[in-house]
This record gives C-alpha cells, sequence and structure tokens, in this order.
C-alpha cells in the first residue's frame, strides 16, 4: 500500500458531497454570503482521486468568523489557515473523509480551487495528465504527501494557465505553495 492512495473515480464522492452539503448549508443558514461548492479531485467526474473530499465554504470576509461559529457549531474542530492566508481549514466528523476549509470570497485559495475543478471538468487532455502524474507518484511505497503535493505541482500549473484567470505573480505564488 503506498503511503498516498489515490483511485479511480468513484460517483459516490458527488453522493457523499451533498450529503456534507446538506448539513453545512444547514449550519450556515444564518450567513447570508456562504456558498458550499465541491473542489478537489473528487469533484472532477472521471478523475483518479485520494478518496477524501475537498469541501470549500465561500463567504464574504465580513462572514468569515460566523462561518467558523457555524461549522463549530456542527462539530468540525477549527485549525486555523495552516499558513494559507484567506482560508481556515476544520477538521471534520466523518464519515466520509473529508478536508472543510471556510475560504473569503475572491482570495487566490479560493479562485485556486475553482480554477483546478472547472478546467480539469472541461478538458479531458489535462484531466488525463493530472491523473496520470497522481497515480504514478501515488504507486510509490515511500511517497509522503508533501512530495505527492509537489509532484504534481507542473500540471496543476498548466491548469491554472489554462484558466486564464491569474497573474504571473499569483501562478508562481501557488507554485511556490505547492512545493513546485
Amino acid at each position: 500500500m503506498s503511503g498516498v492512495e489515490v483511485v479511480e473515480h468513484s460517483p459516490r464522492w458527488a453522493e457523499d458531497f451533498e450529503e456534507v452539503a446538506a448539513v453545512l448549508r444547514e449550519a450556515l443558514a444564518d450567513v447570508r454570503s456562504a456558498v458550499v461548492e465541491h473542489v478537489g479531485s473528487t469533484s472532477v467526474p472521471g478523475l483518479a482521486a485520494k478518496p477524501i473530499l475537498d469541501v470549500d465554504v465561500i463567504v464574504d470576509a465580513t462572514d468569515v468568523d460566523a462561518a467558523v461559529a457555524a461549522l463549530e457549531s456542527v462539530g468540525h474542530v477549527h485549525r486555523g489557515d495552516l499558513g494559507v492566508p484567506g482560508r481556515e481549514a476544520f477538521h471534520a466528523p466523518g464519515p466520509p473523509r473529508r478536508n472543510v476549509y471556510v475560504c473569503t470570497a475572491g482570495t487566490a485559495s479560493v479562485r485556486n480551487h475553482l480554477a483546478v475543478r472547472d478546467v480539469l471538468r472541461s478538458r479531458a487532455d489535462l484531466r488525463e495528465a493530472y491523473a496520470a502524474a497522481k497515480l504514478a507518484l501515488a504507486e510509490d511505497p515511500d511517497m509522503d504527501i508533501d512530495t505527492y503535493i509537489a509532484g504534481k505541482s507542473a500540471v496543476l500549473q498548466q491548469v491554472l494557465e489554462a484558466s486564464g484567470r491569474f497573474s504571473d505573480e499569483e501562478l508562481l505564488a501557488i507554485r511556490l505553495l505547492n512545493g513546485g
């Protein structure tokens, strides 16, 4: 078993997201700006992925504290920004396994997540290249998560460039954040 598990796409991921999103939307009912988005590889039909959902709760800057409190009220444990400005991370009660983030609308991190999802949903060539890179990295039984993230960075840069949503400076910052 590899240190990083990547599996073929499962239609169950979309169903799992809808169940999680329903709970989050109910908790966030009083946070007017909150939008719950399925992001990451599990949000892209046909894409191999780590079997962990990525969920972004996107809010206006003025609603971050209320969104954090709302998620805490349904058992999510706030972990801080983990070094990514504009993104608050949570340990989520499971199952299903998931990463949940409160993201300030318009920040580079949330734009990154949405751009990657949207491009990979629409571009089979980039989706296949990304899947191949992830599966190859996961074959190494000694793979650690940091090396895995850095190893996918080149393909992710192509995906972000294809989105046309980022300046050269933002692309560089994302590449550096991903260890590439």
